[in-house]
Order: structure tokens, then sequence, then C-alpha cells
């Protein structure tokens, strides 16, 4: 069956950094687009970022453009979340999600699969 494990997650100060890991197995990998969600406590799930099927396009949440850089490994089935100049309302456990279509989304409802997430906490 299809897993998708996040890992890297922690505390940091702000303005540090933090590398996010989701190991995914059980899929073609490759042929997926993959994302990353967060969620605060009492607040609805929001996209952060997407990056297409094989090496495909990236798209970022203006909340995070410039700061994020989601990438890809194929050989390793490895997406991941490079997060920069940390802020306190960056705060949240974070998901990473699969597409079946390979396109990616900002609409959670448009991924198929789901990891259990991964906690950021970023102190001021």
């Amino acid at each position: 069956q299809v897993q998708l494990v996040e890992s890297g997650g922690g505390l940091v100060q702000a303005g540090g950094s933090l590398r996010l890991s989701c190991a995914a197995s059980g899929l073609t990998f490759s042929s997926y687009a993959m994302g990353w969600f967060r969620q605060a406590p009492g607040k609805e799930r929001e996209f952060v970022a997407t990056i297409r099927r094989s090496e495909g396009p990236t798209y970022y949440a203006d909340s995070v453009k410039g700061r994020f850089t989601i990438s890809r490994d194929n050989a390793k089935n490895t997406v991941y979340l490079q997060m920069n100049s940390l802020k306190p309302e960056d705060t949240a456990a974070y998901y990473c999600a699969a597409d079946r279509f390979g396109y990616g989304s900002s609409s959670y409802s448009r991924y198929d699969y789901w990891g259990q997430g991964t906690q950021v906490t970023v102190s001021s």
C-alpha cells in the first residue's frame, strides 16, 4: 500500500532553517505530483508548495515564496521542503501529499494520499 512518511520537523528560532523530507513507497513516485500543506491549531489546512511529476515545475503559496523550496529526488522516492527565514507564523503541522494525475494543485482535495505530518515550531 501507499505510504508517505514525513521527517525533519522540530523547534527552531525565527530566522532559522529546516528541511523536511517525505519518503514515499508503494507508488510510481516519478509519475505523481507531490505537495506540501500545513495546518496550525484552529486553522484550516493550507497549501504550501507543489512540484509536478518527473522534474516538473514548482508552485508556491505567496506566504512562503522566496523562503521555501520544494524539490524531489525520484531515485530516492523522496520530496523535500527546504524552509529558510522561518517565522513564528510558519508554526504548524506539515503534511506531504501525492497526486496521481501528476499535475499538483493548491487544493488539498486533488491529492490521493497523505502522510501523518511532522510538527514545525518556530519561536520568536
